[in-house]
């Protein structure tokens, strides 16, 4: 491992004011100590925000919102996100380890890097380490990579549970930039495609810091659910997740939210099975019709074919997991 210097941030300012481009911020490190041991990340310095950024979630009547720095067990202890936005625990407690979770922040799932063995093996080409030099994962081992949303440039997917329960239930992100100036990045557009810079992961400013993210209030808290399939029953990464939310008038759908993770290089919203569903009433026929209007689009890659399937499945179990069929 490189050596680096080690800062302490008290507030946002001076963590911006730390921080440059030889620089990374740390804040559970449940990440970025992985890249440092692997040797993708070699910053000259840490600058430590642990105490820099909110730590609360704060509920009120339009929205809930919660602190960058609070703690993902936190996410599946709360009272108000457990009576409000279930959805949020649900996500949480399906990923990671009770240990990861006691560290990991908010802020810092958003930010977590892909996955992709590709990624972690420095002695193989891939654009989002080394900008320019291929992607190994398109023509190689690529069962676990994108089937949506990719290009040659890059097939990885994005990680995060916790982000598919925040795109179902469009969260914004907010923020602040080094002249003090705040932003709010609504988080359908908060990760990105691959498009010509695989090498960035999400469209944060540069100088920028994430302080919370805002969770709008919605009928979903009591029709839900999270779905996420993988190698094995626990600590794994998802082959295929869904987040699934209904709002009901009686038997019929009058809204509904579905996202997915582990299928492209961001949490992925299914809007047009979304708009499909919208007015129906529950039933088994009207789910599978959504999985396959959900399926018509992707686009599977050599050794990752068996995603559609399983893709399929998910969102039928999701959909009546959720309207309790």
């Amino acid at each position: 491992m490189k050596p680096f210097t080690f800062e302490k941030a008290k507030t946002s300012a001076e963590a911006l004011q730390l921080k440059n481009a030889k620089k990374d911020f740390i804040a559970g490190g449940t990440n970025i100590v992985d890249l440092l041991k692997k040797n993708i990340a070699q910053p000259d310095g840490m600058v430590d925000i642990s105490i820099a950024l909110p730590t609360e979630i704060k509920l009120s009547e339009k929205s809930v919102n919660i602190g960058a720095m609070v703690r993902n067990t936190a996410l599946t202890t709360n009272s108000d996100l457990l009576k409000n936005y279930a959805l949020i625990t649900k996500a949480v407690l399906a990923g990671a380890s009770p240990q990861i979770r006691n560290m990991a922040s908010t802020a810092g799932n958003l930010l977590q890097r892909t996955r992709c063995p590709y990624f972690y093996d420095i002695t193989t080409p891939c654009n989002k380490r080394k900008p320019g030099s291929g992607c190994s994962a398109l023509n190689g081992d690529n069962k676990m990579s994108a089937i949506i949303g990719y290009n040659e440039q890059c097939v990885a997917v994005h990680p995060s549970d916790l982000c598919v329960a925040l795109s179902a239930l469009d969260a914004n992100v907010h923020g602040i930039n080094s002249k003090n100036e705040k932003f709010i990045i609504p988080f359908k557009d908060f990760h990105k495609l691959p498009e010509d810079t695989p090498w960035l992961d999400n469209n944060i400013p540069q100088n920028a810091v994430i302080t919370y993210i805002e969770v709008p209030k919605n009928e979903f808290h009591k029709k839900y659910s999270y779905v996420k399939l993988r190698e094995r029953t626990s600590y794994a990464f998802a082959m295929i997740s869904v987040a699934s939310a209904l709002e009901m008038e009686g038997n019929t759908i009058k809204n509904v939210r579905l996202a997915s993770g582990g299928v492209s290089h961001k949490p992925w919203r299914w809007y047009e099975a979304e708009d499909y569903l919208k007015g129906k009433k529950v039933s088994e026929e009207v789910f599978k019709k959504a999985s396959e209007i959900v399926t018509e689009k992707v686009k599977p890659l050599a050794h990752n074919g068996y995603k559609v399937k399983m893709l399929r499945g998910a969102i039928e179990l999701a959909l009546q997991n959720a309207s309790n069929l």
